[in-house]
């Protein structure tokens, strides 16, 4: 058996836990260097502490991950030169071993480890080993300091009015951006460390009071058997923990925004963070919390409500135009006036195929250009989105292939598609649309009717950690209250219950405040 075997594989129930380090310096720094065998970037550093004692210490870590300005001035300078441990003093082992971790080492944070399998994943992680002879555990030394990106704004959820911080790669910026919005003791966080190879860190927060103690439980069952090799995003994780896996609808809400994961988490909901991924998941979700924007709740009522019903009737578009279009005009002309089927019968002259074809023709088309435009680089992406789609339809419309109504459909479909906050949902109702599309050519309006009713079955039936997917509208006689927050956002002083998702007895935002109370100077 190898030495990583040794270190890493699988142990009988009679193991202790781990390799036990060796009293002797020479001893471990000889196991470590066979471990990082071959592995140029791990970083050994030698020493000896004191002129009396001359303690042999030494330092392991991960160039390029490890701050070396604090090794160097902080552990280093005060371990080499500025020594406490004072040659007039006789002291015994241990009390030597203590005095260099309480008054030698200069650092905020450091810890002690038992094994070496703890000492090579914190050397992996980050941090620097410290190694003293003679001393039987090890010092991890917090020196994490490795190039990362800055805070900066969401890409993917942008808004007029809010905050413009968005996660980032780094597990502990994230950690405090949702700290820094919620000041509160009850705010929780656990870690784990998810993957074979990977060892991840994968956390949950939530606020002990609010949240569902079952979903809980639920979340932390799923996480203990997620058993892969790596997990690179929070999308891995998304997958593993997710209720149906076939569905085309997301039932994990992932965001960049910290106040999108904060507001979920005040509503008795769970975030996880993953490290390397600036995507945090909100557990559970419904399809209505897919279809609301920051935004909703930064505006006044009627402007938010107003944004919220166009932004619903866009996504019937999106999903159903082309469909309705195919059916109207195969299988059912007379729903529409004379003198409309007259110009679309004139405008669909000379067209060689029927309406089913030209649909897909198009839809494939600009999905094609779609994908083509994230691809790219951002400057010429945009250009070739929206150049291309002119410059197609129009060379499509003169050569025949194509009705001008057709394309004019298609592109109201596509723009309509950008004005679902979700790209998930985005996602899920481009895929379907081609199944609208072919139900309509075969079947006409029957066909569209029977789509969306099995549809509206599917979603019926998901659930995402026990929550119903369409709650609150089938729950609608349970959490009535849940309605202010759907289609229509009622005013924030009347929406006085939190949703579904949290545990019974905690569903008062205002406490024992009444909406009336507020908005009023005093008397």
């Amino acid at each position: 058996m190898g030495l990583f075997d040794k270190l890493f594989g699988k142990k009988d129930k009679a193991s202790s836990g781990g390799v036990k380090p060796d009293k002797s310096l020479d001893k471990n720094m000889k196991f470590m260097k066979e471990a990082f065998e071959d592995c140029t970037d791990i970083v050994y550093r030698e020493f000896e502490v004191g002129n009396k004692y001359k303690v042999k210490a030494a330092l392991i870590y991960t160039d390029g991950m490890a701050d070396k300005i604090l090794l160097n001035k902080f552990v280093l300078d005060s371990m080499m030169i500025n020594t406490r441990i004072a040659d007039n003093q006789d002291l015994e082992e241990h009390e030597i071993f203590q005095q260099i971790k309480d008054q030698v080492l200069t650092v905020s944070e450091m810890k002690e480890v038992e094994t070496l399998e703890e000492g090579i994943l914190n050397i992996l992680s980050g941090e620097t080993v410290l190694f003293l002879d003679k001393y039987e555990k090890i010092i991890i030394v917090a020196s994490k300091g490795w190039a990362a990106r800055g805070v900066s704004e969401p890409v993917t959820e942008a808004v007029i009015r809010g905050p413009r911080d968005g996660f980032t790669e780094t597990f502990r910026v994230n950690t405090a951006l949702i700290r820094r919005r919620i000041r509160d003791t009850r705010l929780k966080l656990k870690t784990y460390q998810i993957g074979e190879r990977s060892k991840t860190d994968v956390a949950i927060m939530y606020l002990e009071d609010l949240v569902d103690e079952e979903v809980l439980e639920e979340v932390n069952k799923r996480l203990n058997q997620i058993n892969y090799d790596a997990i690179l995003d929070s999308g891995y994780i998304e997958q593993f923990v997710e209720d149906n896996w076939i569905s085309l609808f997301p039932q994990i809400q992932n965001t960049e925004r910290p106040d999108v994961a904060a507001a979920a988490i005040c509503e008795g909901k769970i975030a996880l963070l993953v490290d390397n991924s600036p995507f945090v998941l909100i557990v559970p979700s419904t399809f209505n919390a897919l279809m609301q924007s920051a935004e909703d709740y930064y505006e006044r009522w009627p402007i938010a409500t107003a944004v919220r019903i166009l932004r619903y009737f866009a996504a019937f578009l999106s999903l159903t135009a082309p469909s309705l279009y195919v059916a109207i005009t195969s299988f059912h002309p007379q729903m529409i006036p004379a003198d409309l089927a007259l110009a679309l019968a004139a405008n669909r002259q000379g067209v060689p195929f029927p309406a089913i074809v030209e649909a897909l023709i198009m839809e494939t088309t600009i999905e094609i250009l779609r994908e083509a435009g994230v691809r790219l680089p951002k400057p010429i992406g945009a250009t070739i989105g929206i150049v291309g789609g002119l410059v197609i339809g129009q060379a499509a419309v003169e050569a025949g292939i194509v009705g001008p109504m057709m394309v004019i459909v298609v592109a109201v479909t596509a723009i309509s598609s950008f004005a679902i906050p979700s790209y998930n949902v985005s996602i899920g109702f481009r895929l379907l649309r081609f199944i609208f599309v072919l139900s309509a050519g075969f079947l006409g309006l029957y066909g569209v009717s029977l789509v969306a009713l099995i549809l509206l079955v599917h979603l019926s039936s998901l659930k995402s950690f026990g929550i119903p997917y369409l709650s609150p509208f089938v729950t609608i006689m349970d959490y009535f209250g849940d309605m202010k927050d759907t289609v229509v956002r009622a005013p924030l002083l009347s929406m006085n219950n939190r949703g579904i998702t949290t545990r019974k007895g905690r569903k008062n935002r205002l406490d024992d405040k009444k909406p009336e109370d507020f908005g009023k100077g005093e008397e």
